[in-house]
């Protein structure tokens, strides 16, 4: 049986798209967005409206498409369907109404060592299935991962999101204070290690509750990178130089992670160490950090059902 919608309420806007808080129906219908209907709701989802292009559909779109069909994975966000009303492309989502950005923002909630373990292996074994399906997704940061009212986490916005088939990428990704150095100095041959990275400050931004390195512009992020974490030196990044936009920056201390994150554990602290390191090759992959003693020793991952009583439809 076909179904058709009903738009409620805008929940979201970017660049390319205008999400909608939406109803769900089964049955025939002259159109697939109506105003209202005497049937029974099937479920609440989001409709992404992707916005008119002179140029014609957005790339982005099509790429999160094609992910999201090729992923299909309980912690990355659901397609429902795609259809085309009024000239505009809509792409149908499971609707997640809470991010972890909000989260993170909202000082009335207090979360402990085991809620960011439990939030960090969820986060993993999303990128992890995508990776599987040789996807980098690209932009992952706290906005773009949502969490149901089950506290399943979900990877949401797959709109940069490539196959890792391809050879060349842009190195424009990424939102910036999530970007991976060797982005930042241009690089156009990169894989799942770019991900990896933002998932590292990530991590950092779950004991901090503030972006770990908040960077003004391309260079000042690299500095501010450098700054916190110590200037690479051709011995850890021997193909550093070699990138298109490098250039010669300040030489800093590395300063150790345990003198900033003083609520982190010995283990935590190892992981996200290996999530920052410089030369790409070299990071931590999704496989090796679900395998880490950091999510094998204590305190245990929160239980989804308790992890945030506060997430409710």
């Amino acid at each position: 049986m076909s179904s058709f919608y009903i738009r409620r309420s805008k929940i979201g806007e970017g660049a390319y798209a205008v999400i909608y808080k939406s109803e769900e129906y089964e049955g025939e219908s002259d159109s697939k967005i109506v105003k209202e209907t005497i049937l029974p709701m099937k479920r609440v989802v989001a409709i992404k409206k992707i916005k008119n292009r002179t140029a014609g559909i957005d790339g982005s779109a099509i790429r999160e498409i094609k992910a999201l069909r090729a992923i299909n994975d309980k912690y990355v966000i659901r397609i429902h369907d795609v259809f085309f009303h009024n000239d505009s492309l809509n792409i149908v989502l499971e609707h997640v109404r809470c991010s972890l950005e909000s989260i993170i923002k909202n000082k009335n909630i207090i979360f402990m060592p085991s809620d960011i373990k439990a939030w960090m292996y969820m986060i993993v074994r999303g990128v992890f299935a995508m990776h599987k399906k040789f996807f980098i997704h690209r932009d992952i940061k706290p906005s773009n991962i949502l969490i149901d009212s089950q506290g399943v986490i979900k990877i949401a916005d797959l709109g940069l999101a490539r196959s890792i088939g391809l050879d060349h990428f842009t190195p424009t990704v990424a939102t910036r204070w999530y970007r991976s150095p060797e982005l930042l100095f241009g690089s156009n041959l990169y894989g799942f290690c770019v991900d990896i990275w933002s998932i590292g400050c990530i991590f950092a931004e779950l004991f901090l509750r503030v972006p770990y390195l908040p960077g003004n512009d391309d260079i000042n992020q690299l500095d501010t990178i450098f700054r916190a974490l110590g200037t690479p030196t051709e011995k850890e990044w021997p193909q550093m130089k070699m990138l298109p936009d490098y250039i010669e920056l300040p030489n800093y201390p590395k300063t150790p992670l345990n003198a900033l994150f003083t609520g982190a554990s010995k283990d935590a602290l190892d992981l996200m160490g290996k999530m920052f390191i410089y030369n790409p090759p070299m990071r931590i992959t999704t496989k090796n950090i679900l395998q880490h003693e950091y999510f094998k020793n204590s305190p245990k991952p929160t239980r989804r059902s308790d992890i945030f009583d506060g997430i409710k439809e």
